[in-house]
C-alpha cells in the first residue's frame, strides 16, 4: 500500500501513526533498490537539459551506471557521464577512436556531473588502462576521486585512491537488483506489444498509473534491422515498466533524439527496461537510447553499442561498452535520473525474538539459548562450596537484547575479570535459568495476597497446645491417688 505525504500528515496530527522512511525512499513512491534512481544532491536541477555540451545545469551525486560484476570499454566508447561503480574489474582497451575514455564528466551529456571531490568511479577489482590510452576523471571539472580496490595501471586522471573496501557501500546491491528484476517480471501486464516490422508499438490502457508491458522477443525489425519504438495510451505522470524475458534479448532502434519535444523523450524520467533473465543482452542502433536499465542476472553480460544512452543503468552482471571497428563510434551513458514508481516487492523477514546469551570461554564457543531475558552481563554462580577460590577467566565478549521487545538491537559488555567458584564453568553461570516467581493464591474476593503485619505466632500457640496438655494430665493423675 503506498501512503501519499499528505495522509501521512494528517495521521500523525491525530497520533495515529509513527513511520519510520528510509533515506532515499519517498513514502508515495518505491524506487529502485538502494533508493537508486533520483538525483542526489549536489544542486539537483529542476529541470533536466536536453543531450548537450553547455555550461553545467547542476550536479548530481547519484550513481548512473553500476555494473556487479566486470566492465569492459572496448570500441570507440567515449564516456560514461555521473557516478559509476563496477564490483568487479574496469578495463579499457579501446580499439578505436579517441585515445580517452571519460567518467564522472561528459563533453556532450545532460551536464549534471557529481560534485566535484566525489567518487566519479569504484571499482571493487583490478583497474587497467591500456597504453597510449587514458581514463579522465576530470574533464571541465574540479576533478573526482577514481577507487579502487585492487591493482591499478595504465594512466589515470583524477585522484587515485587505494581502498581495500572500495565496494563496502555497495554490500548487498548486486542481490538486491538481482532480486528487483525478477519482483517486476511478475507484474501483470496493463498494455499490449506488437511487433509491426518497422517499428514495435507499446500500447497502455490509457489509465494505469503503472503501465506494465511483457515483450517475450526481440525489439528488432526483419532480419534483425534496426526499427522504431513508440508508445501510446500512456497517460501523464505514469510509470513505464517494459519486461524482456528470455535468456537472450536484443534491442535495435534508431528511435531517440537530441530533442526533448520527441514523445519518447518526454518518458525517460519514468521509463524502465528490465531483463530479468537474459544471459546475454544487446542495445544496439542508431537512436539515442531513452530511459533507464536493468539487468538482473548476476551471471549476464550487457553489451551497449547505441551512440547515446540517457538514463540510469543498472546490472548485476557484466557491462560491454563500445562497438567492434567500423559498427558506430563514441558510444556514450548520459546521467538522468529515474523517478519511477514500481512495483512494490516487500520487506526483509521480521528478525526473531528468540533471546541468545554467547559466552566465549576457554572451554566452549557453543552459544546457548534462554527464554527469559537477561539482565545482568555478569555470569553469578548458583552453586557452592565450603572452601571456594577465585579464578580469574579471559576477557570476554556477551551479546543480549536490551529488551525482549527490541528484537534486533544488541547490548555489547566485555567483563575483564570473573570471580567463580570452584567447579562452576562461565557456561553454567551464563545459562542458569532465571527463577520465576512463586504463585501465591489470591485470598476470597480476588484481591491477591494480604499484606504480613505482626509476627506469626503459630509455634507459640502449638507449645502452648503441648503444655496445656501435660496439666491436665496430672491434674488427673493426681486426683485418681487421692481417691485410693
Amino acid at each position: 500500500m503506498r501512503v501519499t505525504h499528505a495522509a501521512l500528515a494528517a495521521l500523525a496530527a491525530c497520533g495515529l501513526v509513527v513511520l519510520s522512511i528510509p533515506a532515499g525512499r519517498s513514502a508515495a513512491a518505491d524506487p529502485l533498490p538502494g533508493g537508486l534512481g533520483p538525483c542526489v544532491p549536489g544542486t539537483c536541477p529542476g529541470t533536466y537539459p536536453p543531450v548537450g555540451n553547455g555550461a553545467f545545469a547542476g550536479r548530481d551525486n547519484a550513481i548512473t551506471v553500476f555494473a556487479g560484476g566486470d566492465m569492459r570499454v572496448t570500441g570507440s566508447a567515449a564516456e560514461a557521464e555521473g557516478r559509476v561503480v563496477v564490483g568487479g574489474d574496469f578495463t579499457l582497451r579501446k580499439t578505436a577512436g579517441s585515445s580517452i575514455y571519460n567518467v564522472g564528466v561528459a563533453g556532450v551529456g545532460s551536464r549534471v556531473p557529481p560534485p566535484d571531490g566525489a567518487d566519479f568511479l569504484t571499482v571493487g577489482g583490478d583497474l587497467s588502462v591500456a597504453d597510449g590510452q587514458r581514463l579522465d576523471a576530470v574533464g571541465d571539472s574540479g576533478g573526482g576521486v577514481v577507487r579502487h580496490a585492487g591493482s591499478v595501471s595504465g594512466t589515470v586522471i583524477g585522484t587515485v585512491v587505494h581502498d581495500t573496501a572500495a565496494m563496502k557501500p555497495y554490500a548487498g546491491l548486486r542481490a538486491e537488483l538481482t532480486a528487483a528484476s525478477e519482483c517486476y517480471a511478475r507484474a501483470a501486464a496493463t498494455g499490449t506489444v506488437v511487433n509491426q516490422n518497422y517499428q514495435t508499438l507499446f500500447t497502455g490502457d490509457g489509465k494505469s498509473a503503472l503501465q506494465v508491458f511483457t515483450v517475450t522477443q526481440d525489439i528488432a525489425g526483419p532480419g534483425g534491422t534496426a526499427q522504431g519504438i513508440a508508445f501510446t495510451g500512456i497517460p501523464d505522470g505514469a510509470t513505464v515498466l517494459v519486461n524482456l524475458t528470455g535468456s537472450a534479448r536484443v534491442v535495435n532502434t534508431y528511435s531517440g533524439t537530441l530533442d526533448d519535444t520527441d514523445p519518447l523523450n518526454r518518458l525517460r524520467p519514468r521509463l524502465l527496461w528490465n531483463f530479468p533473465d537474459a544471459r546475454t543482452v544487446s542495445l544496439t542502433g542508431g537512436g539515442m537510447f531513452q530511459g533507464s536499465v536493468l539487468a538482473g542476472r548476476p551471471d549476464g553480460t550487457t553489451t551497449v553499442t547505441l551512440p547515446g544512452t540517457n538514463g540510469r543503468f543498472f546490472t548485476a552482471g557484466n557491462l560491454v561498452h563500445g562497438s567492434p571497428a567500423g559498427q558506430g563510434s563514441g558510444q556514450e551513458f548520459h546521467a538522468y535520473p529515474f523517478t519511477g514508481d514500481l512495483p512494490s516487492c516487500g520487506q526483509p523477514p521480521e528478525p526473531t525474538t528468540t533471546t541468545t546469551v554467547t559466552t566465549t570461554s576457554p572451554t566452549s564457543t557453543t552459544p546457548t539459548t534462554s527464554t527469559e531475558p537477561t539482565t545482568s552481563t555478569t555470569p553469578t554462580s548458583t552453586t557452592e562450596t565450603t572452601t571456594p577460590t577465585t579464578s580469574t577467566t579471559p576477557t570476554g565478549t556477551t551479546t543480549v537484547p536490551t529488551s525482549p521487545t527490541s528484537t534486533g538491537t544488541t547490548t555489547t559488555a566485555t567483563s575483564t575479570t570473573d570471580t567463580t567458584p570452584t567447579g562452576t564453568s562461565p557456561e553454567e553461570t551464563s545459562t542458569t535459568p532465571a527463577v520465576p516467581n512463586p504463585t501465591v493464591p489470591e485470598t476470597p474476593g480476588g484481591h491477591g495476597p494480604l499484606p504480613s503485619t505482626g509476627t506469626d505466632l503459630g509455634p507459640v500457640l502449638g507449645l502452648g497446645a503441648l503444655l496445656l496438655a501435660a496439666g491436665i494430665a496430672l491434674v488427673l493423675l493426681a486426683t485418681r491417688r487421692r481417691t485410693r
